[in-house]
């Protein structure tokens, strides 16, 4: 494996529905970011609308300079609780699908600066590794620390 950093990009998203606040949705993407790359990340907005015409706020961003794909890899794997890791191990082969490996994490932990995997309401990572195949991602998971 060369020394380059596997992860070509990671798209990043989450809805805001209208019960919510938009600015502690966007706060909770932010706290699962590196604090000092916070800045150059440009997170989109874009306003839809919901199944009986509620008012929904999608956040969305691709990450795909090198060093900050890495960054944000190295710190949901730090953040990550052992159980969490144990679980995404368990389960991987539902997390990975051509060359993604597909995150979510519990959008009210993470405004609490909390990195925990959840399916309700979450916001979603996608993260696309260059050529992986899927035992490639696994080891690469377990090197940086994401699996146990």
């Amino acid at each position: 494996m060369s020394s380059k950093f596997p992860i070509a990009y990671i798209d990043v998203r989450a809805f805001a529905h209208a019960t919510e606040d938009t600015d502690k949705v966007l706060k909770a993407i932010q706290n699962t970011l590196p604090t000092k790359l916070i800045e150059t990340i440009n997170v989109a907005k874009t306003s839809l609308a919901g199944h009986h015409g509620n008012p929904i706020t999608l956040y969305e961003t691709r990450i795909k300079e090198k060093t900050t794909t890495q960054k944000v890899f190295e710190k949901i794997s730090a953040n990550l609780g052992i159980m969490d890791k144990e679980l995404l191990s368990n389960e991987i082969q539902l997390h990975l699908e051509n060359g993604n490996l597909y995150l979510r994490l519990d959008k009210q932990s993470a405004y609490l600066e909390e990195t925990k995997l959840s399916q309700i309401d979450p916001i979603r990572f996608r993260i696309h590794f260059k050529n992986s195949k899927t035992q490639q991602v696994i080891e690469i998971c377990r090197k940086h620390g994401l699996l146990p």
